[in-house]
Formats: structure tokens, C-alpha cells, sequence
């Protein structure tokens, strides 16, 4: 589901279903063309449509956070952003980006990207990392 699809009064319901969040990022530095700015933010969401497709009763996205590479101000502010929403009931956290980028020193589960542009989804190899993340997560539990 995507974060404008839960009304306040249905969320304490959803929210124990709903226990991964998903956070695109789009990877713009605001040096992009105004085309190429919609390529990237249309790469993310390739990667991102598989998740969203097999996990629709499991997982919350939230709004992309757009500009911002690999600073450490960057990093500094989507672990921010992770810690509130573990505090916040979140069990997983699931980063989707377009791009290649690097993310040294991020808190997400997981971290879903091409190895190299211009990589396209593998979507089985998309689905099949976050259902090993609950499977782990679960074996670990036991």
C-alpha cells in the first residue's frame, strides 16, 4: 500500500500487517535536466513496482525521498528516518533506489538497487530478497 491509501482510522487496525516499509530513493543530485530527473525517479519506480505487486497487504510506501546521493548528511538523515519509523512499529525497513548508488553506514534491512546502470529488475530477484529477509528475520526468531 502506498502511504496516501491509509486513512488514520484504519492504520492501529493495518499496522500489525503492515510491518515493512518501503522508502524509494530517487538518487537526485538537482543537476539533472528536467528529463533526466524523470528517468531516474521512473528507474526507482521499476524497482520499486515489484514489491509494491507481491507484497500489497505487507508493506507501507512512503513518500520518495528524492534529492541527496551518498553524503554522509544524506545517510545521516534516511537513518533518521529509519530509526522513527522502527519506533513508530515499522519491523523492516526496505530502501528501493534506480540507481547504483552506495550507501555505506545505512541502518535499512535492506538496500535494493542495480549493481551498475543500466541495470533492469530482475523482479523475481526483487520479490525473492524480501520474502529471504522475513525468512531469516523468522528463523532468527525461533
Amino acid at each position: 500500500m502506498k502511504f496516501s491509501e491509509i486513512d488514520p482510522q484504519s492504520w492501529p487496525e493495518l499496522q500489525p500487517y503492515l510491518d515493512t516499509c518501503l522508502l524509494p530513493l530517487s538518487g537526485l543530485t538537482g543537476e539533472e535536466s528536467p528529463s533526466e530527473a524523470t528517468e531516474k525517479v521512473a528507474r526507482t519506480g521499476d524497482w520499486l513496482a515489484p514489491l509494491e505487486e507481491a507484497f500489497r497487504g505487507r508493506t507501507v510506501t512512503m513518500p520518495a525521498y528524492h534529492y541527496g546521493a551518498d553524503s554522509p548528511e544524506h545517510i545521516r538523515k534516511v537513518n533518521e528516518l529509519i530509526a522513527s519509523w522502527r519506533a513508530g512499529g515499522f519491523r523492516y525497513v526496505v530502501l528501493v533506489c534506480g540507481q547504483p548508488l552506495e550507501l555505506p553506514g545505512i541502518d535499512a534491512d535492506l538496500y535494493v538497487r542495480p549493481a551498475a546502470a543500466p541495470d533492469e529488475p530482475d523482479e523475481q530477484a526483487i520479490v525473492q530478497a524480501v520474502a529471504g529477509l522475513w525468512r531469516s528475520r523468522a528463523k532468527a526468531a525461533t
